[in-house]
Formats: C-alpha cells, structure tokens, sequence
C-alpha cells in the first residue's frame, strides 16, 4: 500500500532519512520512502500495511501524520518515474540567465549535467571567469554553436 505523509515544508529530505532510518533498524515492513521531485510538503511511502506505515512515522521531528486514504500507484506514476528531459542546451553555447542574482547576464555553458539538469557557466562580462552552477531551466539559449564551430543565432 501506498501512503501519503505530511511533513514540514523543506524538511522532506530529512524526514525520509528519519522514515528510512526508523524502518531499517525496528524492522517494519517499509519497503519505500520517496521525495518525488516538486511535491512540497508531503512525501510518499510504500508499506505492507497501516500499522507499519503508523510505527514508521511515529512521533518523528519533521513528520505531521499520515494522510488517511490509501493511493494506488497509477495516481502517482508520473510523480516517480524518470524522465529524461529533451535537454537542448549544449557545451559552447551562450545563454542568458533568467533568474536572480545573475538575472540578465550572458554567460557561456562550460559543462551539461543532464541526470541533475543543471548547467556549468562562466559569465561573459566577469574580469574572472568564476563556473556557476544553474538549474537548466534558468537559463535560455541565445547563441548556439555547431559542431563544426560555425555560430548560428536562436530567435
């Protein structure tokens, strides 16, 4: 059975290692607890039955309690699944940043890390390049450069 807890806001990752923690060392037939990826405030945990999902999260810090109504796992699939992201960035590319404190700023892609969706930069304008790391979806092309080496110009 799937349940659903809820937890402080910001606080999911370490109440899955306490959930986690707990279960290993009573030995509770927990078999999963997970932080899908934008669900703030709760977590979801796959247990044999109510009892040990209650004994799971039993006056644990972080933890408010578990939310009554058992989930089937074709509610929440797209949650926990991975998806690879058709990420169109690339090494060499010019980019604008979209987000503060670098809001505006054009900055050259060092380095593409697709599993963490996250992007390397050097900003242009700065006296030293310093590498900055960013979330892909900060950031947007505004200067592609092929593999030939030739510059070809987004809209």
């Amino acid at each position: 059975m799937i349940y659903v807890v809820k937890v402080t806001t910001n606080k999911e990752e370490q109440a899955v290692d306490l959930i986690a923690d707990r279960s290993e060392k009573k030995n509770l037939n927990v078999f999963s607890v997970v932080r899908p990826h934008g669900l703030k405030g709760y977590i979801l945990m796959e247990a044999l039955d109510k009892d040990s999902a209650e004994q799971a999260v039993f006056n644990l810090p972080y933890v408010k309690g578990i939310i009554p109504k058992q989930i089937e796992y074709a509610e929440i699939e797209k949650m926990i699944e991975p998806v690879i992201a058709d990420i169109k960035i690339e090494k060499g590319d010019i980019v604008e940043i979209l987000t503060e404190p670098f809001k505006r700023e054009k900055a050259k892609v060092t380095k593409v890390d697709k599993t963490k969706e996250e992007v390397v930069v050097e900003l242009l304008e700065a006296a030293v390049p310093i590498p900055i790391t960013v979330k892909i979806d900060n950031v947007k092309v505004i200067r592609r450069t092929s593999e030939e080496g030739e510059q070809i110009k987004e809209h």
